[in-house]
């Protein structure tokens, strides 16, 4: 049995079996982890989700941005973009089931050895809080509640981690983290709007927020993807695998077994 993991798919569906094929992927007894965004901007988003919606216990997925906001785009919180190609799924017969089970998905999936999430973890948080935290939104998308919480989730703030906070900004506060977060100001709030690479800021304001001074410690490597403008973030503790595939780049896998990476080249220049 292994493990793969792969980086932010966003509707490149061919470029996600080509890797399957080339690892020989064994649905009957390896594991396939998604790193979230598995919709929006590539050509196949439609096909992506009943592919992987195919694959059953097979499979691992967490919710990234893209994938929360097409569930708002499906209430009509929002219209859908041309951009996106989100369209055709809304329009598919079996858009209700798909769009159910992508609710159901979690935040944050772990295995023995590493986290898997969208974004990162809050530099605020320690693995307990990262679980509780997943776990209180995830509690509320698979409820009664879920169209509320959706509707309210648009907003920046707050942006910094109190344990004190209450309903929606403290729901908002961990779905930006899980699903938005790329830098972080010096003192570890959450900066939502810069997608530079690190090189092109000034590193006197924002940082990483896996370089956050007195980042709390988390005990297993952080898989995440998002972060396209990374081009590959590898360390002992964080493993960053959107290579930015929808943008004209690679699709990133990793083998946890044996820590092998593999890439498939963008086969068009798509978004």
């Amino acid at each position: 049995m292994a493990n793969y993991i792969v980086g932010d798919i966003q509707g490149c569906l061919d470029e996600l079996q080509l890797l399957l094929k080339a690892v020989n992927f064994d649905q009957e007894k390896d594991l396939l982890w998604l790193a979230g965004d598995l919709v929006a901007r590539g050509p196949k988003s439609l096909e992506t989700l009943r592919f992987v919606h195919s694959l059953g216990s097979s499979a691992r997925i967490i919710l990234g941005n893209h994938d929360l906001h097409l569930l708002a785009v499906s209430l009509g919180i929002h219209k859908a973009k041309p951009k996106d190609k989100t369209q055709p799924i809304l329009d598919a017969p079996d858009k209700d089931i798909l769009l159910e089970w992508l609710r159901k998905q979690p935040l944050l999936a772990e295995h023995d050895e590493f986290l898997m999430c969208h974004a990162g973890i809050s530099p605020q948080w320690d693995l307990t809080t990262a679980r509780n935290a997943a776990r209180e939104v995830e509690a509320i998308l698979h409820g009664d509640q879920w169209q509320w919480l959706l509707r309210n989730m648009y907003c920046n703030t707050p942006d910094y981690w109190d344990e004190e906070l209450q309903g929606i900004e403290r729901y908002r506060y961990i779905i930006n983290a899980y699903t938005r977060m790329r830098f972080c100001f010096l003192d570890g709030r959450l900066d939502m709007q810069c997608k530079l690479p690190p090189a092109e800021v000034d590193s006197s304001e924002l940082i990483p927020w896996f370089t956050v001074n007195n980042r709390k410690p988390i005990e297993k490597t952080i898989l995440f993807g998002h972060w396209a403008a990374l081009e590959g973030y590898r360390s002992n503790s964080e493993i960053g695998l959107d290579t930015g595939c929808v943008w004209g780049g690679d699709l990133t896998m990793m083998c946890w077994e044996t820590k092998t990476f593999y890439t498939q080249a963008a086969l068009t220049a798509i978004a």
